[in-house]
Parts: structure tokens; C-alpha cells; sequence
């Protein structure tokens, strides 16, 4: 399979009122094309700052992003980003939302613009494909949570990017909501053959959705674990209660709490340190 996304020894510090903080330390990853790779740790480990890194959002200290073979020096129409408060446009109604990155990426790439026919017809794919067909015409403050995600999710996919970047896209919804947006993503992504990298602080959402699952630990982020899924692409909410899905969740979540133990004995050590 060949290779979506290669990170090469990336790091990156924020300046604070006590100096530099590294918030990523020496990450390399490599991503495969049509891979779904989720991410979870605790807090503070560096997570959604490495996602808008692979977005262009934010630039590294150090280290490179190469996607199809491109250095990363910016965000570019190849990725989209999915966030968890939706920023969806509220003057404008979901076919218009969906539509709108779209022609963003046409004003900018003369190349990808589309005649409207087929911009329409496109955006009523996608508009179906997320179960909203019926709500084309609604505004964004007559949709529910979930209406809301998946409308942002239509528009990420509009211009065919070959890699979504997800950041906690699930995490204001309540958990049965959750677990439908859940599934409907893992179809979604499915059809369109599109690479995902998904950020979450939820384990068990992490190993339903990912074929490998990535555990940073904090203070600074590092890639502490990086586990195989042995279940199928075709998951189904049976998975869950797996015998070897609970078995793997309860090994990540051991692991979970021994990095940050480790990581807050570390911090106080250093503190001592510092005192004395």
C-alpha cells in the first residue's frame, strides 16, 4: 500500500510565560493511502497541534510532513480538516455550506472549478450520503448537533481531498448520537477511499473506528504506542463487546494512565530539580 502521509522527526515548542514549552518531541509516523489512523492520549500530549500540523495550520520547529511526496508548507486543497464546534457559515443553508469550500478551492485553482451543474449534483451526493437530503435547505441553527457534523463532514469531503484530518469531531454529542455519526463516517470514508487521521480522547471510539490506533503520551507529546486493530473494515456495534476488542481497550487504557503517571512523576521530579 502506498504512502499518504510521512512524518520525519517533527517537533514543535510554543512560547509561554515561563519559555519554550515542546509540546512535540521527535514524532515520526507513517501514514498508508485510505488508511483510518486514530490518535488518543491525555491531554496535553500534543494531539490536535500535530493534526493542524498535517494541516498546514501550524508550522514545526523542526522535522518535515511530506504528502504525495510534497512537502506540507500549508494548508492545500489534497486535505481537510473537521472540527469539533462544526464552523459552519449560519447565513447559509446546508447545500450552500457544502458547497462553499468548493468553490474557495475553484477562486484559488482554476483547474478544479466545476461547471454548476456537476457542483450541485456533487453536493447532493454527499448531502444524501450523510443522511440529509430532506434538511438541504435548512440553516445550520434548525439542525441538531449531529446534523450540524454531519454537514461538516459533506463539506470536508466536496473537494475530494484525499485525507481528512478530524479533530474530537464527535466529542459535544451525546453518546448514542456518537455512535451513529460513528458508523456513518466509517461509510462514508469507506466509499470515497479518502486517508483519515482521527484525534480523540475516547479509546473505545479510537479502536472502533482506526485500523491502528496511536498513543501519545504528554509533557512533551511523543508516540508512545502504536496499535495494530485486529478486526475487520466492516465494523458493526456487536465489535464492542468482542472479548479481544475489551481486552485491547483495557490494554490502551492501562496505557493511558501509565504515561501520564509517568509523565506528572517526570514534571515533579523536575520541579525538585529546579527548586533545589
Amino acid at each position: 500500500m502506498t504512502t499518504s502521509i510521512e512524518v520525519k522527526h517533527l517537533f514543535k515548542s510554543f512560547n509561554t510565560a515561563r519559555g519554550s514549552m515542546l509540546v512535540l518531541d521527535d514524532i515520526s509516523l507513517s501514514i498508508a493511502a485510505g488508511e483510518f489512523l486514530t490518535i488518543v492520549g491525555a491531554s496535553g500530549c500534543g494531539k490536535s497541534t500535530f493534526l493542524r500540523i498535517l494541516a498546514g495550520l501550524e508550522t514545526a520547529d523542526n522535522g518535515k510532513v511530506i504528502v504525495g511526496g510534497q512537502p506540507v508548507n500549508g494548508p492545500g486543497v489534497d486535505r481537510a480538516m473537521v472540527f469539533q464546534d462544526y464552523s459552519l457559515f449560519p447565513w447559509l443553508t446546508v447545500k450552500q455550506n457544502v458547497i462553499f469550500s468548493r468553490r474557495l478551492a475553484a477562486n484559488s485553482h482554476d483547474n478544479l472549478a466545476l461547471e454548476r451543474g456537476a457542483e450541485d449534483a456533487r453536493a447532493l451526493k454527499l448531502i444524501s450520503l450523510v443522511g440529509l437530503s430532506k434538511a438541504q435547505d435548512a440553516y445550520p441553527s434548525q439542525l441538531s448537533g449531529g446534523m450540524r457534523q454531519r454537514v461538516a463532514i459533506a463539506r470536508a469531503l466536496m473537494s475530494k481531498p484525499s485525507i481528512i484530518l478530524m479533530d474530537e469531531p464527535f466529542g459535544a454529542l451525546d453518546a448514542q448520537t456518537r455512535e451513529v455519526m460513528q458508523d456513518l463516517v466509517l461509510s462514508v470514508v469507506e466509499r470515497e477511499g479518502t486517508t483519515i487521521v482521527f484525534v480523540t480522547h475516547d479509546v473505545e471510539e479510537a479502536l472502533y473506528l482506526g485500523s491502528r490506533v496511536v498513543l501519545m503520551s504528554p509533557y512533551p507529546g511523543r508516540i508512545d504506542t502504536i496499535y495494530d486493530v485486529p478486526l475487520p473494515r466492516d465494523r458493526n456495534v456487536m465489535m464492542r463487546v468482542d472479548p479481544n476488542f475489551v481486552a485491547l481497550k483495557r490494554t490502551v487504557m492501562e496505557r493511558v494512565r501509565k504515561t501520564v503517571g509517568m509523565s506528572l512523576d517526570a514534571s515533579a521530579l523536575a520541579n525538585t530539580g529546579a527548586e533545589a
